[in-house]
């Protein structure tokens, strides 16, 4: 069985439209085990009942940025290890950096295309 076919992934982000952009982008890579949240706290109550591989999501976010929800989830025992992606429109050094400080695996810059996506992803969970 592929990996694709296992991955299971979350997209956090409080726009439908970029949360359909990255769930058509997953699905066109054969990915369909593919879950999400409109915001931060959402994301932490489907995560503690329903465990992902893999986490992507906006930093740009009202009440719980993409930071705060990365922190949050290295902080409980069972989403510790969960790998993390954040997309940001704001690519800036102190973003990033507190990402890699937090834990965060990989990052993507707005905007981006399906192929970057893909090569971003694979950079943490192995070739697809």
């Amino acid at each position: 069985m592929a990996l694709r076919d296992q991955l299971r992934i979350m997209v956090v982000d409080d726009m439908s439209t970029s949360r359909g952009l990255i769930t058509q982008a997953l699905d066109a890579m054969g990915i369909r085990q593919i879950g999400y949240a409109t915001d931060g706290p959402g994301a932490l109550q489907i995560l503690e009942k329903t465990p992902v591989h893999l986490v992507i999501s906006d930093y740009n976010m009202p009440g719980m940025d993409g930071l705060q929800l990365l922190h949050a989830l290295r902080s409980a025992p069972k989403t510790k290890g969960l790998g993390f992606i954040l997309i940001t429109g704001r690519a800036d050094k102190e973003i990033i950096d507190t990402g890699r400080r937090l834990g965060m695996n990989n990052f993507l810059k707005k905007p981006f295309t399906p192929q970057e996506l893909r090569a971003c992803i694979e950079a943490v969970v192995g070739r697809l």
